[in-house]
C-alpha cells in the first residue's frame, strides 16, 4: 500500500515511516516547509523545528531507509492561519494552542490532499495516538500508549474521514521503544531531543513575538482587583494568561493570579487563587469524532491543558458548533482559547475552543 507519511526530521516521524517501510509498505516522505529558511532577517525569527536542518534531517532518513522524499512550501498557510491566529488571540486576551491549529489547519487539511494526489491510500504521522474501527465500520481515537507522551489532544478536530485516511504507526509503543528502533535501523535522529517550545516562538517568549509581528496593535492598560481598584500598569493584554502569577510586579500581602483578560477595555483582573476555580465552561468551534455531539448531558471528562489531567463531568451540546461541560470539582485556570478535548476513558469524543 503506498502511504505518505508527513516526517518533521524528529525520531518520531522518522521512525514511523521506516517501520511501515519494513513492513513492506510502498512509503512516500513529505516534510513542511513552514516559514523561510536560510540565513535571512525573516528566517532567524523562527526555527525550533522543522528548520532547514530537520528538513535535511528527514531527507537523510529517506535516503537511509530507501524511499522518496519531498519538501513542500506551506509558508503561506501557515502564516495565513497558525501565526496569524497566534497573534490575534494574544492581541484578544486569549491564550492560543498553535499545534492543534497545524495539525487541523495545516497538516491533515493540506498534506491528505497532497496524499491522494500521489496515489496514497493514507497519510501516516508520528504522533502519540491510537485508531480504532468498530463493527460497523466506524472510526475512533484514542489516547497513544504512552500516556507520558500521549497527542490526542492536539487531535480532536478529526473526522470519520479524516481517521479514514491517517494512520499513527508508533502509536503503540513508548518513546523508549520508539528510539530502540531509530537506533536499530542505524537512524542518524534516534538521540535527537524532542522540541518542547512552539516552533515559530523557538526562544519561548510569546510576548516579545507579538509586539514584533505586531507592534501597531499593541495597547497598554490597568491591572485592577476584582472590585476596580487600580494596583499598577501594563504594556498590553497580550503579556497575560489566565492562571499566570509571575511576572505581576504588583505588590500585595498575597499572591495574585490573572482572574480575567478584557483586551476591549485593556484591563486585567488579578485576585487570590481560589477565584480562578470554575465548575463549568462553554466551548465553540466544536468538532466530534463521531460527527455528532449528544444532546443531552452524558458522562465525560475534560482536558482543558495538554499536560492537564482529565478532569470528570458531564458535557452536552448547547448550539450548532457548541458545547456545554460541568465539572464534577472545581477546576483551576479555565483559560480562554486553549482546547478543550473530551474523552470517555481513552477514547477522544470531541473537542472545541474554551470562551
Amino acid at each position: 500500500m503506498r502511504i505518505v507519511v508527513a516526517m518533521s526530521g524528529g525520531v518520531d516521524s522518522s521512525v514511523a515511516a521506516a517501520l511501515l517501510a519494513e513492513q513492506g509498505h510502498d512509503v512516500v516522505g513529505l516534510s513542511m516547509q513552514l516559514y523561510p529558511q536560510g540565513d535571512g532577517a525573516d528566517a532567524q525569527k523562527y526555527g525550533a523545528c522543522c528548520t532547514l536542518d530537520d528538513l535535511h534531517d528527514a531527507r537523510r532518513v529517506a535516503a537511509r531507509i530507501g524511499f522518496p522524499h519531498y519538501i513542500i512550501n506551506f509558508e503561506s498557510r501557515f502564516s495565513d492561519t497558525v501565526i496569524r491566529n497566534f497573534i490575534d488571540e494574544y492581541v484578544a486576551g486569549r491564550t492560543p494552542i498553535p499545534c492543534a491549529h497545524c495539525n487541523s489547519d495545516v497538516k491533515f487539511a493540506e498534506l491528505l490532499e497532497r496524499s491522494r494526489g500521489l496515489g496514497a491510500s493514507a497519510l501516516a504521522t508520528g504522533h502519540y495516538a491510537r485508531i480504532r474501527t468498530d463493527a460497523e465500520g466506524r472510526f475512533h481515537l484514542h489516547r497513544g500508549s504512552d500516556h507520558a507522551k500521549d497527542q490526542s489532544y492536539f487531535l480532536f478536530s478529526l473526522g470519520q474521514a479524516q481517521l479514514a485516511e491517517a494512520l499513527f504507526p508508533i502509536g503503540e509503543l513508548d518513546k523508549a521503544t520508539v528510539r530502540d528502533h531509530a537506533r536499530r535501523l542505524g537512524l542518524q535522529v534516534a538521540e535527537k531531543p524532542d522540541s518542547q517550545e512552539i516552533c515559530f516562538v523557538p526562544d519561548g517568549d510569546y510576548a516579545a513575538f507579538v509586539e514584533r509581528e505586531a507592534p501597531s496593535r499593541m495597547r497598554p492598560g490597568a491591572i485592577v482587583s476584582r472590585t476596580g481598584r487600580v494596583m499598577g500598569m501594563h504594556e498590553g493584554v497580550h503579556r497575560f494568561t489566565v492562571g499566570q502569577r509571575k511576572g505581576l510586579k504588583l505588590s500585595a500581602s498575597e499572591p495574585l493570579y490573572v482572574l480575567k483578560i478584557d483586551a476591549a477595555a485593556a484591563t486585567v483582573t488579578v485576585g487570590p487563587r481560589e477565584a480562578l476555580a470554575e465548575t463549568h465552561l462553554t466551548a465553540t468551534g466544536v468538532q466530534w469524532v463521531s460527527g455528532t455531539g449528544p444532546d443531552a448531558w452524558r458522562p465525560a471528562a475534560a482536558q482543558i491543558r495538554h499536560r492537564h489531567a482529565a478532569a470528570e463531568g458531564r458535557v452536552r451540546v448547547s448550539d450548532e458548533g457548541t458545547a456545554e461541560f460541568e465539572f464534577a470539582a472545581p477546576q483551576s485556570a479555565v483559560t480562554p482559547g486553549q482546547a478543550v478535548v473530551f474523552y470517555d476513558g481513552d477514547e477522544v469524543l470531541g473537542g472545541g475552543w474554551i470562551q
